[in-house]
């Protein structure tokens, strides 16, 4: 199981304090945990997520995401619907992965 005293050290030791990053989204985009964008004339294109970058964050954070989907208390928590919603729309490794790249926008 990960903790959180491996994932905060190794989060700080590949982006710093963040404060380089405009967005939160940035810095996850950093991690190569949301997909890769493309716009212009106001329209947005998704493209595929890469397997470039920090792999043994990414791979801290997606095991976090995976411990806390499982054990997480579905009938107090917030995140917990958000996460309900996710599963019923998607794979659950797609809401897996979108979990991982919440927690790397929140942490730091």
């Amino acid at each position: 199981m990960v903790s959180a005293h491996e994932v905060r050290p190794a989060v700080l030791a590949a982006v710093d304090d963040g404060l380089q990053f405009r967005k939160a989204r940035a810095r996850a985009a950093c991690l190569r945990l949301v997909p890769r964008q493309y716009s212009t004339d106001g329209k947005q294109t998704l493209l595929g997520i890469s397997k470039r970058g920090n792999r043994y964050l990414r791979k801290l954070l997606v095991h976090g995401a995976r411990s806390c989907f499982r054990h997480l208390d579905r009938t107090r928590d917030r995140l917990a619907s958000w996460l309900d919603g996710l599963q019923a729309r998607m794979h659950p490794n797609k809401a897996l992965v979108a979990l991982a790249a919440t927690m790397a926008r929140t942490c730091g």
